[in-house]
C-alpha cells in the first residue's frame, strides 16, 4: 500500500506516479501550478538529476553504474564520449617545477570544488583559514567583500596572497568604515604588499554593507565562493563560532552568478571609492574615527574637500527628470517634491552646476526663510562647485555687494523692496520650502522676478489650508521622490505597519464628494469605548515600553481627539489633544512635552504638516479612515524622519467594514508602489517585496476586509470610471484623466477597453468607425510609451484628417509611418501596402483621435532626454533612451518580414550590419526567480552583462562577430515582459562595444554603452541594492 503524502509545501514535478498518489487522496485539497517557461530547463534538470542520482545510488556494481551513466549520456548528447572504467577525475593541469617558476595549483581545498558545504569551525572539519589558503593558491582571480578588514586576520593568509600577487592574480577588496572596524594598516598592506585593488565605502551615514564573502574564479570554470559571518579577523578564521556556506559553480551555479553580479555592481558603483594609501590615508583615518565616535566637535554637512560631489542614484533620477522637463518639454518653472532629509539643496546645487556652461555661472538667487537654511545652502553650493568663496548672504545684517549669486531671506528681500530689483536680475531663482509660497511676501517675489529657470523645493506641496502650491507650476510636479524609493535608499526610517480590525460598521454612513461625512464619523468614533479598548490592547501588544513612546494619533475631529486623550490618560498613558484651532503657545508646549516624554501621545485633528514636525515620533495611530492617499502619506511621514535612537516606526491602522466607495487600493499603492492589478496577490502574500526593514501585517479579519475591498475595486472599476465621466461631462481624454485621477491604463485596460468605448458607455457623442475599429482600438495601448519629440510629432501628423499620402512622405517620414503601421498591424493587416493601410486608417476617425490623444499624454510624461544616433545610423528614426515596442524597432531597422514572425531575442541585419539584442531582464513572470535573474543585467550605468543564446559558440560566425566588434551592436532593454498596458516597451540603450567575455554556449559578454543608461532603469535593474 502506498504511503500517504505528508501535509505541507512541495515543489515536485507532477509525473504519472505522483498523479496516481494524489488521486487516492480524495479528502485533501492540493495546489497545482504551471511552471513558467523561463524555468522549464532548471526544473526539469533538477528533476532528472534526482532521478539519475537515485538510480545510480541503488546500483551497487561500479561497472554497472558506469554503464548506466554512459547510456544516459549517449541518449541526451549525440556522440558523447564514453567514460571508461575505472572511474577517475582530472584534478589539475599545471606547469612543472623549474628555475624561476612559481608552482601553483598543487594545493587544493579539502572541500571538493564541485561541492557545496557549511563550515562552522567544528571539530573534524577544516578551518575557514586553511580552506581560504588553498582557495587563494588555486584561484585565478580573488574577490573579497568584507565589512571589516583587520591585520591579525590578514596575516593568516599572508603567504598565499603574496604568491598570488607574485604571479599576477588580480585581488579585489571591497570594505567599509562601518563602526570603525577596519584597520587602515591592513588595507595599506593589501595594496602595497599584495597588489590588491581596494575600494572603500566612506559614507558612514549610508553604510549598510555588512556582508562577508569571498569569490574565487578559476580559468577552468571550477569557481567557488564563501558567504557567511566571518570578517577578516583571527577569531573569525580560526576559532570563532562562525557559519560560512561554501558555494560552487557546479553545485550552486545560480548563487555564484548572483554573487558575481552583485560584487561587480558594487565594484563599479561610485559609492565605493578606490583606496590609495599615499593619497587617502588621512581621509580613511578620519572616516574610521568618525564611525567609532572618536572625533568630537561640530562638523558641517559638507566640507570643501576638493572631491567632486556626485549625486546618489535617487538624486540623479530627480535631476534627470528636471532636465527632461526643460529640454524635452520646454518647461522652465519646475517643482521638486522630496521628504525632509533627502538632500533637496544638494540636488538644487547639482542642478545649478549642470546649468553652468563654458565656465560661466548664471546669476543665482536662493530664497529661504531662515538664516540657518541659507548658511547651510551656501555651504552646499560651495562644496558642489568646489569654490569656497561662492555666493553672498543677504540675511540678518549681511548684505551682498556683487549681487551675482545671492542667498537671501524673504524678509531681507521684502525690506529691500523686491520691486526695485530688475525683473531679469537673476537667471536662476531657487525657492526652498516652497510651500510658503502662498504667503504675500513670497507672492511678490514670484510675480515680480522673471528668471530663465525657477526651481521650487518642498516636502509638502499640499498645505493644511487646502491650497496646493503646484498651481504655480501649471499643476505639475517635475520630480518627486516616492516613499518606497526613499525607504529603499535608506533615507527614511523603515516602518512596521499593523492593520487591525476594530469592528466598526461604516457602511451606513453618508458618502459625499469622495469621502465620508465628517460629522457622522465623529459620532461613530467619539465615545466608542469598545473601539478604544481595541486600540489600547493593540498598542500594548505592539509597543513594549509605552513610557518611552512618542506617538501621534490622527483623529476625525477635535471632539474625537479630546475623547481619545481622555481615554489614554485614564489608562495611565499621558496624552494631549491638538488641532489647527489650538493656540500656538499651547501647541508648542504640547510638542515640547512629547519630545521630553512628559506625554507619550498627541491626538491630532486637521493638523499634519508643519504643525507636527517632531522627528523623534516613533509610533503613529490611524484612528480615522483616510480617503486621500496624499493626506495619508503626509500623516505617515510625520514618523518617517530618521533619528539616531529610532530603529523603526510602528504604525497601527484600525479598519472597520467600509462602504464600497472607500478605496484601500489607493492607500496601499501609495504605501508600497504596487500596481493595482498586483495588490490582491500582495495582500494575500503579506507584502513580501517591501523595502528593507519594512513590514505590513494584517490580522485575519482586517486582511479579509481589505482583500474584499481591493477585489471589488478592481472588478467594478469600469463602472466607476463610466460614472466619473458622466459626472465630469464631455471632455478630452487628458482633461478627464487629470480631473478624475483615473490612470490611462485603467481606461485602456491592456487593449480590452478604450476611451472611445468609455465615451459611448457614458452616453457621450463619439466619432464613427468601420468594422476595423474594434481591432484598432485594441492597439491604442501600443502608443502609451511614445516619449521622443520627433516620433510624437510624426505620429500626430500621420493621424491628422489631412495626413499626406505615404508616397508623398520623405524617406525619414516613411520610416515613422512604417513604425506606426506595424504598431497597428504587426501581421500586416491584410493591406496591399503601407499606403493602403494608412488610407484605411484615415477612415477610422475615433481610433485616430484616440491614438493621437494617447500619444500626446504619453509624450507629456516623458522623463528622459532622447538622443539621435550618429555614424552610419544617423538616418535612423531610433533615439537613444527612448522607449519602443518591438514592432517599431523592427520597422525602423527595415526588418524584411512582418514583425509578428520574429520570435528570437536577437536579430542580425545583413543590410545594415547591425546586431539588435532584445533583452528582458526579469525573464520569469513569477515573483522571484533566482535561476533566471542574473543572466542579463547592468553592472554599472555604462557596463552591461549579457548572455548569448545557448547555441552560440565562441568559434561560430555569430560569436566571432560579437567578440571582434565587426558589427554595430544595439541594446534594447526592458525590465519585464508585461506592464499595466500589456506588453512592455523596450528602452533603447544605444550602441555598445565589446569589453570582455567568459564561457561558451552561451557566451557571457560585457558590453560598454556609448551613453550611460538612465538612472531609473539602472536602479531598478542592477543586482546590487541602491
Amino acid at each position: 500500500m502506498t504511503e500517504p503524502l505528508p501535509h505541507g509545501l512541495y515543489e515536485s514535478v507532477l509525473d504519472a506516479t505522483l498523479e496516481r498518489r494524489l488521486a487516492t487522496m480524495l479528502d485533501l485539497e492540493t495546489d497545482i501550478a504551471s511552471v513558467d517557461s523561463a524555468e522549464h530547463s532548471h526544473v526539469l534538470t533538477r528533476h532528472l538529476a534526482s532521478a539519475v542520482r537515485q538510480r545510480l545510488v541503488s546500483e551497487k556494481d561500479p561497472a554497472r553504474k558506469l554503464e548506466l551513466a554512459n547510456t544516459i549520456l549517449q541518449f541526451v548528447r549525440d556522440a558523447s564520449p564514453r567514460v571508461e572504467p575505472p572511474l577517475r577525475q582530472l584534478q589539475a593541469v599545471r606547469r612543472p617545477a623549474g628555475p624561476g617558476e612559481i608552482v601553483r595549483y598543487g594545493n587544493r581545498p579539502k572541500t571538493p570544488l564541485n561541492d557545496a558545504s557549511l563550515l562552522t569551525n567544528a571539530h573534524g572539519e577544516p578551518s575557514l583559514a586553511s580552506e581560504l589558503k588553498a582557495e587563494i593558491d588555486s584561484a585565478d582571480t580573488v574577490d573579497l567583500l568584507c565589512a571589516f578588514v583587520m591585520w591579525r586576520g590578514l596575516r593568516l593568509l599572508e603567504e598565499p596572497l603574496r604568491q598570488a600577487a607574485a604571479v599576477g592574480v588580480p585581488i579585489r577588496v571591497i570594505t567599509t568604515t562601518y563602526i570603525g572596524g577596519t584597520e587602515r594598516e591592513a588595507l595599506d598592506r593589501l595594496v602595497r604588499d599584495f597588489g590588491a585593488d581596494v575600494r572603500v565605502q566612506y559614507n558612514a551615514a549610508r553604510t549598510r554593507l555588512h556582508a562577508k564573502a569571498w569569490l574565487f574564479r578559476r580559468n577552468t570554470g571550477f569557481d567557488t565562493a564563501y558567504v557567511g559571518s566571518s570578517n577578516l579577523s583571527t577569531s573569525a578564521l580560526l576559532d570563532g563560532v562562525e557559519w560560512n556556506v561554501r558555494l560552487s559553480r557546479s553545485a550552486t551555479p545560480d548563487l555564484l552568478s548572483k554573487f558575481e553580479a552583485t560584487f561587480d555592481s558594487y565594484w563599479n558603483s561610485t559609492e565605493f571609492e578606490r583606496y590609495d594609501p599615499d593619497l587617502d590615508r588621512d581621509r580613511l583615518d578620519d572616516a574610521l574615527a568618525d564611525a567609532r565616535g572618536a572625533r568630537t566637535g561640530h562638523r558641517v554637512t559638507l566640507d570643501i574637500s576638493g572631491l567632486e560631489v556626485t549625486p546618489f542614484p535617487y538624486q540623479q533620477e530627480i535631476l534627470d527628470a528636471v532636465e527632461a522637463e526643460r529640454i524635452v518639454h520646454d518647461r522652465h518653472r519646475n517643482l521638486i517634491v522630496a521628504a525632509t532629509g533627502t538632500g533637496k539643496t544638494v540636488m538644487a546645487a547639482l542642478d545649478y552646476r549642470r546649468l553652468c556652461q563654458d565656465g560661466k555661472r548664471p546669476r543665482l538667487l536662493f530664497v529661504a526663510h531662515r538664516r540657518e537654511i541659507l548658511e547651510q545652502s551656501q555651504r552646499t553650493y560651495r562644496e558642489v562647485l568646489g569654490d569656497g568663496a561662492f555666493g553672498e548672504l543677504y540675511v540678518a545684517g549681511a548684505r551682498p555687494e556683487r549681487w551675482q549669486h545671492v542667498f537671501a531671506s524673504v524678509q531681507s528681500l521684502t525690506s529691500y523692496g523686491i520691486e526695485t530689483i530688475p525683473r531679469d536680475a537673476f537667471d536662476i531663482v531657487v525657492i526652498d520650502e516652497f510651500h510658503h509660497a502662498e504667503a504675500k511676501t513670497y507672492q511678490r517675489i514670484l510675480h515680480h522676478l522673471q528668471p530663465s529657470e525657477l526651481l521650487g523645493l518642498t516636502a509638502t506641496p499640499e498645505r493644511t489650508d487646502g491650497t496646493d502650491v503646484r498651481r504655480f507650476f501649471d499643476g505639475r510636479t517635475a520630480a518627486e521622490l516616492r516613499l518606497w524609493d526613499a525607504l529603499g535608499a535608506d533615507l527614511l526610517c523603515p516602518f512596521h505597519y499593523f492593520v487591525a480590525a476594530d469592528g466598526t460598521d461604516l457602511r451606513q454612513l453618508s458618502w459625499n464628494r469622495g469621502r465620508y461625512d465628517e460629522a457622522e464619523l465623529e459620532n461613530l468614533f467619539t465615545g466608542n469605548d469598545a473601539r478604544s479598548r481595541i486600540v489600547l490592547n493593540e498598542l500594548r501588544d505592539k509597543v513594549t515600553d509605552l513610557g518611552a513612546m512618542r506617538a501621534l494619533g490622527f483623529c476625525v475631529s477635535v471632539a474625537h481627539a479630546e475623547y481619545m486623550a481622555r481615554v489614554f490618560n485614564d489608562a495611565g498613558i499621558p496624552a494631549r489633544a491638538v488641532s489647527g484651532d489650538t493656540r500656538r503657545d499651547a501647541r508648542n508646549d504640547a510638542l515640547r512635552a512629547l519630545r521630553a516624554r512628559e506625554v507619550n501621545i498627541l491626538f491630532a485633528a486637521d493638523l499634519f504638516n508643519e504643525g507636527l514636525d517632531i522627528p523623534s515620533v516613533d509610533t503613529v495611530l490611524f484612528l480615522r479612515p483616510t480617503e486621500s492617499s496624499t493626506v495619508f502619506l503626509q500623516q505617515l511621514g510625520r514618523g518617517l524622519r530618521r533619528t539616531h535612537e529610532k530603529a523603526v516606526l510602528t504604525v497601527l491602522d484600525f479598519v472597520g467594514f467600509h462602504r464600497k466607495e472607500f478605496r484601500f487600493d489607493s492607500k496601499l499603492r501609495a504605501l508600497t508602489g504596487a500596481r493595482r492589478t498586483d495588490l490582491v496577490k500582495a495582500v494575500k502574500d503579506g507584502f513580501p517585496f517591501l523595502p528593507p526593514g519594512c513590514s505590513i501585517q494584517m490580522d485575519q479579519q482586517a486582511q479579509s476586509i481589505v482583500l474584499e475591498n481591493v477585489k471589488s475595486q478592481i472588478a467594478n472599476r469600469w463602472a466607476q470610471i463610466v460614472s466619473e465621466l458622466r459626472i465630469h461631462g464631455d471632455a478630452e481624454l487628458a482633461e478627464f484623466l487629470e480631473g478624475s485621477g483615473v490612470a490611462l491604463s485603467e481606461v485602456l485596460r491592456r487593449g480590452s477597453h478604450s476611451w472611445t468605448r468609455l465615451r459611448r458607455d457614458a452616453g457621450l457623442p463619439s466619432e464613427p468607425g468601420s468594422e476595423r475599429e474594434e481591432a484598432l482600438l485594441k492597439r491604442v495601448r501600443a502608443f502609451a510609451h511614445v516619449d521622443d519629440p520627433d516620433r510624437a510629432a510624426q505620429y500626430r501628423r500621420i493621424l491628422r484628417d489631412d495626413a499626406p499620402e505615404y508616397d508623398d512622405l520623405s524617406a525619414s517620414e516613411q520610416a515613422y509611418a512604417r513604425m506606426l503601421f506595424y504598431s497597428l498591424w504587426n501581421h500586416g493587416g491584410g493591406h496591399e501596402d503601407y499606403a493602403a493601410g494608412l488610407r484605411a486608417l484615415r477612415a477610422e476617425v475615433a481610433a485616430r483621435r484616440e491614438i493621437s490623444a494617447v500619444v500626446d499624454i504619453s509624450f507629456s510624461a516623458a522623463r528622459h532626454v532622447s538622443v539621435t544616433l550618429g555614424g552610419s545610423l544617423a538616418w535612423s528614426p531610433l533615439r537613444v533612451h527612448a522607449q519602443y515596442q518591438r514592432e517599431e524597432i523592427l520597422a525602423a531597422l527595415n526588418f524584411p518580414r512582418n514583425p509578428n514572425s520574429f520570435r528570437e531575442g536577437v536579430w542580425y541585419s545583413h543590410e545594415l550590419n547591425v546586431d539588435a539584442f532584445f533583452i528582458t531582464l526579469k525573464k520569469s513572470e513569477s515573483d522571484y526567480s533566482p535561476t533566471t535573474m542574473y543572466r542579463d543585467y547592468p553592472i554599472s550605468p555604462t557596463l552591461f552583462h549579457w548572455e548569448s543564446q545557448s547555441t552560440t559558440s565562441v568559434a561560430s560566425a555569430t560569436g566571432q562577430r560579437y567578440l571582434s566588434g565587426s558589427s554595430t551592436v544595439l541594446l534594447f532593454v526592458r525590465h519585464e515582459q508585461k506592464d499595466e498596458f500589456g506588453t512592455s516597451p523596450y528602452m533603447f540603450l544605444g550602441p555598445a562595444s565589446y569589453v570582455s567575455h567568459t564561457g561558451d554556449r552561451p557566451i557571457a559578454i560585457t558590453w560598454r554603452l556609448e551613453r550611460p543608461m538612465p538612472t531609473d532603469l539602472f536602479t531598478v535593474a542592477t543586482a546590487a541594492a541602491q
